[in-house]
């Protein structure tokens, strides 16, 4: 997942979702079940027709995540998955994040500089200049998920 979403602009949300799975020969009605299975997850059902430039900075963002997804990986990697977003969007979209690991086990990575969103997640790594600094479980409020 990028931070800065990479959609095609002359796609729907559904299409941009879609993408990943022509490469991989699944079949048409198995796609389109995927795409909206993986539009409900994120709450876009509603904008499965929208072009990127009609959707806000979160939506956006929530189909770049549905894309990553819809492949259903056993590993996501998130550079910088709020970087671009408001304060109320990336709080969302951190939910969302935490949420589909919690749910469904999947090894979640995330590059930030976000010293909230790093102390939600179970494990941080620092690095510093390309090195490892620091490696430890991170304390987070018990009414929190943590990511790994």
């Amino acid at each position: 997942m990028f931070q800065e979403f990479n959609l095609l602009p002359t796609l729907t949300a559904a299409q941009n979702i879609e993408l990943p799975l022509l490469g991989d020969r699944v079949p048409g009605s198995v796609r389109q079940g995927r795409v909206a299975a993986t539009l409900a997850r994120v709450g876009l059902t509603a904008r499965e027709q929208h072009l990127p430039h009609e959707l806000s900075g979160g939506e956006r963002q929530r189909v770049a995540i549905a894309r990553a997804l819809v492949r259903q990986p056993s590993l996501l990697l998130a550079d910088e998955p709020t970087g671009s977003l408001d304060s109320a969007t990336a709080a969302l979209i951190v939910d969302l994040l935490l949420g589909l690991w919690k749910d469904h086990g999947m090894t979640l990575v995330i590059v930030t500089h976000d010293e909230g969103l790093a102390a939600r997640c179970a494990r941080v790594v620092r690095l510093h200049d390309g090195n490892v600094v620091a490696d430890h479980a991170a304390i987070a409020p018990a009414t929190s998920d943590a990511g790994r």
